[in-house]
């Protein structure tokens, strides 16, 4: 398989500094391990990789003293650990070493965002740089082909997404079997890899009630309802999932409550080809009538790892009013509001809001369709 390089490349080495750890954080199968094997061909500096999922690792970590880890680096100065979190107690572990070791540099990538922040991300305050890896971007792919085949390529990335490993499989059809087993195995691994959750089952339900509900706001006692399980749960599951990043929780825009919806959510995916294979539908768009939420989930997953591979600051919402006026993205940056209303069909592009240019006379707003999308996301 063609190796792709990730648009992170351009700034790893920069962000590898001494007494820091570099973590590196995305779901299973994006592509870590891949581009921790590229960064090592290039970085000439000697390095020690382990395996946090080996046992062997984890025995010789656990023996928690100074002089253990400066016998296991030996002459080197830096140390890659992959699928960190599943180490108990890592953060500890690597304050240690960063806190004690002169001119030590660990890389330490992990999968589960929750563990990472209870065992690693508080021990490690002030010493860690953070940077996520997503499926593959429209950024990424452009390195690759040219507009016109770009343009060919969009009905299969609104329905299989961009997962890197899709790209060795010639066919659609085995296309759709490798996200089936995405699903059915590494998707939840980290989920159920919690000790608290012993019912894949809901958690499954839960995923493919939001999968039908993009673009709308979503209802917890409503989704519990249908699930069989209390609000809070809901609130936790749908947490959890955001932070093993599955899916992705936008809140309501709203200067003026009396007016606009200010306590609402919506969810998105990540990854158009996670969410399809959860509903069991990869027809073509010819056969399907979800057009338009495949659309705006696309263009929100791309928008998404645009914002963080730029180191974009932005604040994320969506926007409605109580007479159901609304915009389906809305930015708040550089002291300014944009908004973005999302049309697959071009035909169907309207103006901004009435209560949108009243309320916000000084936003910016733009309609995202078949014609002007690159622009939006690369």
């Amino acid at each position: 398989m063609k190796y792709i390089k990730r648009e992170i490349e351009k700034k790893f080495e920069k962000l590898l500094k001494p007494n820091k750890v570099l973590i590196l954080l995305g779901a299973r199968r994006v592509g870590k391990t891949e581009l921790l094997k590229k960064q090592l061909e290039e970085i000439i500096e000697p390095h020690i990789f382990l395996n946090g999922e080996d046992a062997s690792t984890v025995s010789v970590l656990n023996n928690r003293t100074v002089e253990n880890y400066k016998k296991l680096l030996g002459d080197k100065k830096l140390l890659v650990i992959d699928e960190a979190q599943t180490i108990k107690e890592i953060g500890k572990i690597l304050k240690l070493m960063v806190d004690q070791i002169e001119g030590v540099k660990i890389i330490a990538t992990g999968s589960s965002v929750f563990d990472l922040s209870n065992e690693l991300g508080e021990p490690l305050t002030g010493r860690d740089i953070t940077v996520k890896l997503y499926p593959m971007s429209q950024m990424e792919f452009n390195t690759e082909e040219n507009l016109i085949e770009t343009k060919s390529r969009l009905e299969e990335r609104l329905i299989l997404g961009g997962y890197p490993e899709l790209e060795q499989y010639p066919s659609w059809e085995e296309k759709a079997q490798y996200l089936d087993r995405l699903v059915g195995s590494y998707l939840i691994r980290d989920i159920l890899s919690f000790e608290r959750l012993k019912k894949p089952g809901v958690i499954i339900s839960l995923l493919r009630l939001i999968a039908f509900q993009i673009g709308k706001e979503v209802s917890l006692p409503e989704l519990g309802g249908q699930l069989g399980i209390n609000k809070i749960t809901v609130e936790r599951y749908l947490d959890l999932l955001s932070k093993v990043f599955v899916i992705y929780k936008v809140n309501a825009f709203s200067r003026n409550p009396r007016k606009e919806i200010s306590k609402s959510s919506r969810w998105y995916f990540y990854d158009n080809g996670i969410r399809n294979a959860l509903i069991a539908n990869v027809n073509k768009l010819e056969l399907r009538n979800d057009q338009g939420e495949l659309w705006e989930n696309y263009l929100v997953s791309e928008r998404l790892k645009l914002q963080s591979y730029k180191g974009m600051l932005v604040n994320n919402y969506f926007w409605r009013t109580y007479k159901q006026q609304e915009v389906d993205w809305v930015e708040e940056r550089e002291g300014k509001i944009f908004g973005y209303e999302f049309k697959w069909n071009p035909k169907k592009v309207k103006a901004a809001p009435s209560a949108w240019k009243e309320m916000y006379p000084d936003a910016e707003f733009t309609s995202i369709h078949q014609g002007n999308y690159l622009d939006f996301i690369t």
